[in-house]
Formats: C-alpha cells, sequence, structure tokens
C-alpha cells in the first residue's frame, strides 16, 4: 500500500461507486469514505418506489454489502458528518472535532431538498423524500384508506403518488405550474401522465399554491392559495433539491450551480474532486455546462473520476438518461429535451400505456422519452450519443424502423455496438 490517502465525503451512488472504481483502476492507497448516513450506499430510485411500497428491505437497497468494503480495504465512517476543509493543512474536519488527513479530496455529498417555508410544514406527518430514514417514517404513517397530499408533480411526487397508491392510500397532487412535469416534458407526456394518475385514482390539481399546512397535534389539512383546505393524514413535500455544495463553497472552491468541474471531474483545487449530483460539468454533446441528477452521472463520473486519481485522463463524455417507474409504466429518457422546439410522437400519448416523444431543436434530435418502449430508447440513446440526425418525419411513421430515421457519421453496426 502507498502512503497516498483519498478521502471521498458523501455515501452517495457516486461515493460507492467511486470506492470500486479507484480500486479497479490501480489505487493502493488508503480509501476512507465518510457518510452522514447510519446506512452503507444504498440505491435512491427505489425510495419513491419499491421501498415506499415495502417491496424492499432496508438492506436490500444497498449498492455494495458490508463484505465489499472489508475486501476493497474501505474505512467506512457512518454517521458522521464532514464539516470544513482545511486546503492548505489537506484536512477534513469532521463534526466529532477529529480530523482526517488526505492526498486527495472527493466530494461527493450529492443534494439537499428544496425546503417550503410556509406555516405548518414542521408538524408531525409532514416528509420529505431523500433519504431511506424519510421513507422508514412516511411508512409508519400509512395505512390503507388514509389520505396523503403530495406537494409538487415532478417525478418524485408522481412516483410517490403511484407507490401511495398501490398501498391503498388516497392520493391528492398539488402541483404550482399549469401542468405535470412541466420543465422537463413535452405538453403530450404531462397529458398522459395526467390521464393515467387520474385512472388510477390520483385527484391531480395544478395551478395550486399552497398556502398554509394545518394541524394540530400533527398535519390535518393543506389549505391552498384559492382557499381549498383538503384533508391529510400525510404531506410529501417534493418541490426539487439543492446541490450540496456548502463545504466546497466554505474552502473558497469555484461554485456555480454545483461544484464547477473540469472534464476529469477536478474542483478549482487539483487535489480535490466532485462527483454526482453537486457537481457542474461541462458536457460535449450538448455544448454547455451541466449540473445533472441522476444514478448515471453519478456513477460515470465517478468512474471518470477515479481513473484521474490514478494518472490516467479520459475526459468524461456521456450522453445523460434517466428513468421513472409509475405503476405499470417505465419512463426512459435519452438526452436532455431543454430548449426543445418541435416534439414528434410515435405511438398514441392520447390512449393505451405505450409511445415515445422525439424533442428537436433547430432540426436536431436532444432527447427522447420512451413509455414502455425499450427498443426506441436503446436505438435512440446510442444515435443521439453519436450526434446523430434523424428525419421527424420518418420518427412519426410506425411502419418505418426507428434505425432507420437515423443517419450518421459512424455506421449502424458502430452505433448499435
Amino acid at each position: 500500500m502507498s502512503d497516498q490517502h483519498c478521502v471521498i465525503v458523501g455515501g452517495s451512488h457516486a461515493g460507492a461507486q467511486l470506492c470500486a472504481s479507484l480500486r479497479q483502476e490501480g489505487w493502493t492507497g488508503a480509501i476512507t469514505l465518510v457518510s452522514d448516513e447510519a446506512l452503507l450506499p444504498y440505491h435512491r430510485p427505489p425510495l419513491s418506489k419499491a421501498f415506499l411500497c415495502g417491496d424492499k428491505a432496508e438492506q436490500e437497497l444497498l449498492i455494495r454489502p458490508q463484505a465489499f468494503y472489508e475486501k476493497e480495504k474501505v474505512d467506512v465512517l457512518l454517521g458522521t458528518r464532514a464539516v470544513a476543509i482545511d486546503r492548505a493543512r489537506r484536512q477534513l474536519a469532521l463534526g466529532d472535532g477529529s480530523h482526517l488527513h488526505y492526498s486527495k479530496l472527493v466530494l461527493a455529498t450529492g443534494a439537499r431538498v428544496r425546503t417550503l417555508d410556509i406555516a405548518g410544514s414542521a408538524l408531525p406527518g409532514v416528509f420529505y423524500l431523500r433519504q431511506a430514514h424519510d421513507v422508514l417514517a412516511i411508512r409508519q404513517a400509512t395505512a390503507p384508506g388514509k389520505r396523503a397530499v403530495i406537494i409538487g408533480g415532478g417525478y418524485i411526487g408522481l412516483e410517490a403518488a403511484a407507490s401511495l397508491r398501490q398501498t391503498g392510500m388516497q392520493v391528492t397532487v398539488l402541483e404550482a405550474m399549469p401542468r405535470l412535469l412541466q420543465r422537463v416534458t413535452a405538453p403530450e407526456v404531462s397529458a398522459f401522465y395526467a390521464r393515467v394518475h387520474g385512472e388510477e385514482g390520483v385527484n391531480i390539481v395544478t395551478d395550486a399554491s399552497v398556502l398554509a399546512i394545518e394541524g394540530k397535534e400533527r398535519v390535518e389539512a393543506v389549505v391552498t392559495g384559492d382557499g381549498r383546505r383538503l384533508g391529510a393524514d400525510v404531506v410529501i413535500i417534493g418541490v426539487g433539491v439543492l446541490p450540496a455544495s456548502e463545504l466546497a463553497q466554505q474552502a473558497g472552491l469555484t461554485v456555480d450551480n454545483g461544484i464547477v468541474v473540469d472534464e476529469c471531474a477536478r474542483t478549482s483545487d487539483p487535489d480535490i474532486f466532485a462527483v454526482g449530483d453537486c457537481s457542474n460539468h461541462y458536457n460535449p454533446i450538448y455544448d454547455c455546462r451541466l449540473r445533472l441528477e441522476s444514478v448515471q452521472n453519478a456513477t460515470d463520473q465517478a468512474r471518470t473520476a477515479a481513473q484521474a486519481l490514478c494518472g490516467k485522463t479520459i475526459p468524461y463524455r456521456a450522453l445523460p438518461w434517466f428513468w421513472s417507474d409509475q405503476y405499470d409504466l417505465k419512463l426512459q429518457i435519452a438526452g436532455l429535451s431543454q430548449g426543445y422546439d418541435r416534439v414528434v410522437l410515435r405511438g398514441s400519448a392520447g390512449s393505451g400505456r405505450s409511445f415515445s416523444a422525439f424533442y428537436f431543436k433547430g432540426g436536431r434530435l436532444i432527447a427522447v422519452d420512451a413509455v414502455n418502449r425499450p427498443k426506441d430508447f436503446m436505438i435512440s440513446k446510442r444515435f443521439l450519443a453519436d450526434q446523430a440526425s434523424a428525419d421527424p418525419e420518418r420518427v412519426g411513421d410506425e411502419t418505418i424502423e426507428l434505425r432507420d430515421c437515423f443517419s450518421s457519421t459512424k455506421t449502424e453496426q458502430e452505433c448499435l455496438s
């Protein structure tokens, strides 16, 4: 073992992947993972899905078992908060007053929930959904027939709505904007999800501002801006997240909507890296800086950082992709649709439960939302990564094979390999 010491802050997807990738890339020094949670790094997507439903146990969430960390000689400090970085001394201060010396430091701190500053938001029975202990508390408060009000009609809110309906709860979703998923999808996709949730018994209310949450000893109701009072036994607030970049900012690192990193995940300090939801990186496919909240980005960027830490400079170049499971629907998203000026549907979003939405900007395909169409997703994802062009008219014609709608500088076999 060398005398190098890599300290990773954050028991996230990125943090867990970095532990594995460092050893795979040949890091022979010490590795310490610092996490303020009590549980080993775990999968986050099931929190609003199978774990909320009770279909998964806590130990089933783990990305890797305890034995992995022991085998790879990773020292894991659970329930331990990192409070400050001393860059001059290369030390990380911990909440218990101790310090860790590092050769290299990696911030994999993820994101924290955006909170609502309204009356009653601290009442028992009001929850945010970000960590495993949040879901365990929610599960204790749920039961068939009870009333849940979910504030926020984004993916987390809709996934929670679907999970709670499956447990027999009465569910209302309040969305402040005119339609569900307005920031991330086309109107056709929003209308599809509003229809499906309605068919499943969810009450969807859009253009709904929340004035207050009421209750005496625990939550009893949510009051909207137009005076409606919705009875509630459980309230879940899902109004987005913010990058957990406080440590970096206090240490004087460059921060701008996340911790700014280069193509190899280095921050403005060459001995400190940042990966995952907390980082802001340049994406050459979209020619802009991005902060992505996705498992794919967290794991892929962690691999890039591990390579750089081991002396291998391989710039990060990955197509963003995401997914969402609700009821019998699997939505798979390839690319980023922001700024689109045209949407072409393949299949019908107005009936049934299977279609794809293709987003174009200036004639260029930039993203695809595929609902229960894994083949559409896989083909589109590979061609998008190659920055291939697609014919909008042909894309919408289901009599034409989807792969025949693309043209690329690479051969088809290269794109699909």
